[in-house]
């Protein structure tokens, strides 16, 4: 026996954002006062009407496997999602798929669509699971580092340099997990130029799609007129109606391709769960209220948030123009990302994500969540600058 552990195992290390969300549950059974800054899980109930559907669909027996695809009545409802709010035409019977988790989304498409030894093009810094799932299909994850001076922009010619032969597919999140930012009218134009000459597909994660703060608006790849036949785009439930805990996502795109994913998720899940889908269907096809008053919300405490962040001495935030998130720079301290993290943790019980987790162009910065009340906002900033004034020297 050459070893008890498959090599693939060996190609990626434990999630940090799940690490660190373990971290804080663990110190918080010790009694540890833990502000948790670093995750991802939204501080809201999940509107009542959608676990009221769940809980309707429980109490009639309906716990059984549904068809993999999943309910024929959810799919309508998210194609006609697509074509209403997002201007992307897909077929409800081949071209969308239901799955545990958004997640488990893209984890099918990158095993569907990447052979061994394909490359995929990740913009960095990105959500931290995209390298390690297409290092499990065997794919070669290539970073493209993108700039904190220009605001993360998604640049044509720097996606460019890093096109060879074996490059296969783009991974693209918008609005984008750590840094907020969202796909703009030009780069999606320039992106559908890249994928076009390159003969690229294109893999969009869109989870944080109804978390736009303020004016910014959405906008889908696929709906390009020559990007919808080579797109597959990625939604769910966690984040916009605050159902992490339901494990619901789905996946829409071109027949081939969802056929193919579909081939991944019967052998591996099978369905989504039977109930959580009525409890999905019940959120799609219900009051929207709920999702306005929530990005509000965000874009409320994000306010506050940067506005005290740039009054700490050595960091400096960007007010995010979508997701909960805001991504500061702290350089200035003279910290690494990680060392700043780790001991803000120990030292101050506040929880932050290390830039460097979301890949090359993360350093230097840590990434801080608004799924926290204001009050507890104003208590993180607190305990920010108790820190630092153990960590950035004071002027002469």
């Amino acid at each position: 026996m050459s070893g008890r552990i498959a090599a693939r195992c060996a190609t990626v290390t434990e999630s940090v954002t799940v690490r660190l969300n373990d971290r804080v549950k663990e110190l918080r059974a010790q009694g540890v006062d833990v502000l948790d800054a670093g995750g991802g899980d939204p501080d809201f109930d999940t509107p009542a009407h959608v676990t009221e559907a769940a809980a309707r669909a429980m109490d009639d027996g309906f716990t059984h496997y549904t068809a993999s695809r999943g309910l024929p009545e959810l799919r309508t409802a998210i194609a006609a999602k697509l074509l209403r709010d997002n201007g992307v035409a897909v077929d409800a019977d081949t071209g969308v798929l239901v799955t545990p988790s958004s997640k488990h989304a893209l984890f099918a498409a990158f095993m569907a669509l990447l052979d061994p030894g394909d490359e995929l093009l990740v913009p960095t810094p990105s959500w931290v699971s995209y390298q390690a799932m297409a290092r499990l299909a065997g794919a070669v994850p290539v970073s493209v580092p993108l700039s904190a001076k220009d605001g993360f922009a998604l640049d044509r010619s720097r996606l460019e340099e890093h096109v060879t032969p074996r490059t296969k597919a783009l991974v693209l999140n918008t609005p984008n997990n750590p840094t907020g930012r969202m796909l703009t009218p030009r780069e999606a134009a320039d992106l559908e130029g890249l994928a076009l000459d390159h003969d690229l597909l294109i893999v969009t994660d869109e989870i944080y799609e109804k978390l736009v703060l303020d004016d910014a608006r959405h906008l889908s790849i696929a709906a390009r007129p020559r990007c919808a036949d080579r797109t597959v785009t990625v939604n769910g439930f966690s984040k916009a109606y605050a159902m992490p805990g339901w494990r619901l996502g789905w996946a829409a795109g071109p027949p081939d391709l969802v056929a193919a994913m579909l081939a991944v998720h019967q052998h591996t899940v099978a369905c989504a769960g039977s109930f959580v889908q009525s409890g999905g269907l019940a959120a799609l096809t219900g009051p929207q209220e709920s999702l306005r008053a929530m990005a509000d919300a965000y874009a409320d405490r994000a306010r506050l948030l940067v506005a005290g962040l740039n009054t700490l001495p050595g960091v400096r935030a960007r007010p995010p123009s979508g997701t909960f998130y805001v991504l500061a720079d702290i350089r200035a301290t003279g910290l690494t990302d990680t060392t700043f993290a780790a001991r803000l943790l120990s030292e101050a019980a506040v929880a932050v994500t290390p830039g460097s987790a979301f890949g090359p162009g993360g350093e230097g910065h840590v990434r801080l969540s608004l799924t926290q009340p204001p009050d507890a906002l104003k208590e993180i900033l607190a305990r920010l600058a108790t820190f630092l004034l153990t960590v950035v020297p004071s002027p002469a």
